[in-house]
């Protein structure tokens, strides 16, 4: 739709948008492999979600919790849940990884934990969603097709 409102009046904005075959945002997803590889990916986003939204419901939970970690917590648990879904993965994926990072800096006592989430979640930013994700959906391997004028 965003290459169809452009494609008359900035042409640079198109070419950036699109690649070869005309497919507007997706330079932002590296794939959507479908088979082993796809549940590979669906089994690391559902694991890897379920895994930071535990440990931030837990660390909310916990009666010695700082409060300057209360909204690095109910962020990461939000991204656990869109991770999950498979929704923005990219941008999801590395923020989750930043923000487990900032989790083992600032010593919430489970910097192992953190180090393989943060370690899974920019691994799943670099190799993309996968077929059974929001983001397949939405932004999936699509042809489009404009009419000569």
């Amino acid at each position: 739709m965003l290459v169809l409102l452009f494609r008359d009046v900035c042409p640079e904005i198109v070419q950036y948008l699109s690649n070869d075959t005309g497919c507007p945002l997706q330079r932002l997803f590296s794939m959507f492999p479908n088979g082993w590889p796809g549940r590979g990916l669906l089994m690391l986003r559902i694991v890897n979600g379920g895994f930071v939204i535990h440990q931030g419901v837990l660390h909310l939970s916990a009666s010695q919790h700082a409060s300057a970690m209360l909204p690095v917590c109910i962020v990461s648990a939000a991204a656990g849940v869109l991770l999950m879904f498979g929704i923005w993965t990219p941008i999801v994926s590395s923020l989750l990884a930043v923000l487990e990072i900032v989790m083992m800096v600032e010593g919430t006592g489970r910097s192992e934990g953190a180090m393989l989430c943060a370690a899974i979640a920019l691994a799943v930013a670099m190799l993309g969603p996968g077929v059974w994700s929001v983001d397949a959906a939405v932004f999936g391997r699509q042809r489009l097709e404009f009419p000569n004028e």
